[in-house]
């Protein structure tokens, strides 16, 4: 900042001079040694002033930017009219004073336009030369595609070079951000990503709904791109990533909403020190059911399946290991009711989550009394175990094609829901249905 001032002030004197070199004011003039030595210090001391009145030299504008350009503006304007107060007290004997003041006015603005520029400059060029090899397409040229592409080009050790803009609003064509040029929209992805050699499409919009992610998504694929969103705003504004931190597509991304938080420490409380049995807990649902139920420090974890394969995976998964050797993997199939009832005998649970049924709605259609099995007598099996054994609390999982149901899957589910509404009226403890959409990452 020191250097900055020394500069700032010496093209203010550069300038004067120059303007009264310009309006033959100087031959007019007897200037002494104590005059001149005035003259420099109270440059000197206006410019720095100017400059700290202006924020030029506390660090407030960032490098090249508009900011910084207008605070030299200002500080120009500040010094001018200093000079315009003093310049005749210190140098008498002039005719044309604020003429000298004005020309040296705009002399100063572009010399100190022009360095800090030229250094601007120089610190680009020395960033590009170390940048990655990357080639990457930005696509949208709102706020966060300028944002990330000023990001990218001014990081020294960025791992992506941005080559090209696409974005669908025809308003923004042949705009240019950063020297990037907008090329056109998403049907032209293909061709710009084999003209420009990028391997990568970075999906830079704000607020991009979870269709439109998908899409650009898959389209990226198509294309033989590797998609990338940027951070979300909730990311950048706590802190947890910055702009140029472009990552892979999170389901919550596709998604389009915020994932539902649970209260772990409300919830912890209703199933730490208790028995809790889980049928089909080698299922998509029962599977993460135990995983977090596991978390809670139940005094045990019964996990029922009549899959040892999916029983040995859960264990695995929860323990890191699996040798099938205690109580709490039970193979069983809740079509045997004799053995459903051995189960509750012997373990006593307090809590029940019934997950076991089959699901895959067009072999349901073809087989119609497998869904019979499982679903409806399976069920009616579990209830009656659980009434027997005088549980807490029993929660059915069901489907949302059990709401108005027009498939054989809806309907089995429909009767597993009311056999679990009619138990809650026969038998002490809390019984319901849960009923679940669409499950990510279900195997059916």
């Amino acid at each position: 900042m020191a250097f900055e001032s020394a500069y700032d002030a010496v093209s203010w004197i550069c300038g004067l001079l120059a303007a009264a070199w310009m309006t033959r004011d100087l031959a007019r003039v007897l200037i002494t040694p104590f005059t001149l030595i005035r003259a420099v210090a109270a440059i000197c001391l206006l410019s720095a002033a100017a400059g700290l009145l202006a924020g030029l030299y506390r660090g407030r504008h960032q490098r090249g930017s508009l900011d910084e350009v207008m605070g030299v503006g200002m500080a120009t304007c500040v010094m001018a009219l200093f000079l315009a107060l003093v310049w005749p007290r210190l140098v008498g004997g002039q005719q044309a004073a604020l003429q000298v003041v004005a020309g040296s006015a705009m002399f100063s603005l572009l010399a100190m336009l022009g360095a800090r520029y030229m250094l601007f400059a120089v610190r680009q060029r020395a960033r590009r030369s170390a940048t990655a090899t990357v080639n990457v397409i930005v696509f949208g040229a709102g706020d966060a595609g300028s944002m990330l592409i000023y990001r990218l080009k001014r990081e020294p050790h960025s791992a992506y070079r941005p080559v090209a803009i696409l974005d669908d609003d025809p308003a923004k064509r042949r705009l240019r951000i950063q020297g990037i040029q907008v090329l056109g929209d998403r049907t032209r992805m293909a061709e710009i990503a084999a003209m420009t050699g990028a391997t990568v499409l970075v999906i830079a919009i704000a607020r991009a709904s979870g269709t439109a992610i998908r899409d650009l998504t898959a389209q990226a694929e198509s294309c033989g791109l590797i998609p990338k969103v940027v951070p979300s705003v909730t990311e950048l504004l706590t802190g947890n990533a910055r702009i140029e931190g472009v990552r892979d597509p999170r389901i919550t991304d596709l998604l389009g909403r915020r994932p539902v938080q649970t209260d772990v420490a409300a919830v912890a409380g209703q199933f730490a020190g208790k028995r809790i049995l889980v049928t089909g807990a080698g299922g998509s649902i029962g599977s993460e059911l135990c995983r977090q139920l596991h978390r809670f420090g139940p005094a045990e974890l019964i996990m029922l399946d009549r899959d040892e394969s999916a029983l040995h995976s859960i264990q695995l998964a929860l323990h890191g290991r699996a040798l099938l050797d205690s109580d709490e993997t039970i193979l069983a199939d809740i079509r045997d009711p004799q053995r459903i009832r051995e189960v509750f005998d012997q373990f006593r649970p307090q809590i029940v989550f019934h997950a076991a049924a089959l699901k895959h709605l067009p072999l349901l259609e073809r087989y119609p009394a497998e869904a019979v099995k499982s679903n409806v007598l399976g069920t009616l099996n579990v209830l009656e175990a659980a009434a027997a054994c005088g549980v807490a609390s029993f929660v059915n999982i069901s489907t949302d094609k059990a709401a108005d149901p027009v498939s054989v899957l809806g309907y089995s589910k429909r009767i597993a829901e009311r056999l679990t509404a009619y138990t809650a009226g026969q038998a002490p403890g809390s019984y319901l249905s849960v009923r679940f959409g669409n499950v990510l990452g279900s195997r059916g």
